[in-house]
C-alpha cells in the first residue's frame, strides 16, 4: 500500500487551501469550485497530500477544544524559530514550544482556524 491523503472537514477550505499554500508552502493540486469545496493540498515534495473540505454530513469538529496531542500535522524546518515568528504574523497561534535533549527544536502552532499543526527542526533530520 501507498499512503494516499488524510482529510479534515473544516469550515472555510477555500480561505484554508490560500492560507496553506501562502504561507506553509503546499501546492493545490485539485479542488472544487463549489460545495464541499475540496482541496487537495500537497507539501513541496508532492509526497504527502492533505484533503480539506466541509461537508455538513459530519459537524466540523471544534478543533480550538481539541488538544493538539490528538492530532496535529507537522512540517520538518531548518529554523524553527524564524518560521514561528513569520507564522504568527500571518495569523497563527502558539500552543507551545520545546527543545529536546537530541537537539530538536518542536513549535507547536494552530493555525487561524485553530487546527494544530508543528514546525519540527530536528537535531538528527528524520527526512
Amino acid at each position: 500500500m501507498v499512503f494516499e491523503h488524510f482529510a479534515l472537514n473544516v469550515p472555510e477550505p477555500t480561505s484554508m487551501a490560500a492560507w496553506y499554500t501562502k504561507h506553509l508552502g503546499m501546492n493545490i493540486v485539485s479542488r472544487m469550485e463549489r460545495a464541499p469545496y475540496t482541496h487537495f493540498l500537497a507539501d513541496s515534495t508532492g509526497r504527502v497530500v492533505m484533503e480539506i473540505y466541509s461537508n455538513r454530513t459530519d459537524p466540523v469538529p471544534e478543533y480550538s477544544a481539541q488538544h493538539p496531542l490528538r492530532f496535529h500535522f507537522a512540517f520538518a524546518v531548518k529554523e524553527a524559530g524564524s518560521e514561528k515568528d513569520r507564522l504568527l504574523n500571518a495569523g497563527a497561534s502558539l500552543v507551545e514550544e520545546s527543545h529536546l535533549d537530541d537537539g530538536s527544536h518542536l513549535i507547536m502552532l494552530r493555525d487561524p482556524w485553530s487546527i494544530p499543526f508543528q514546525l519540527c527542526q530536528r537535531g538528527i533530520p528524520r527526512i
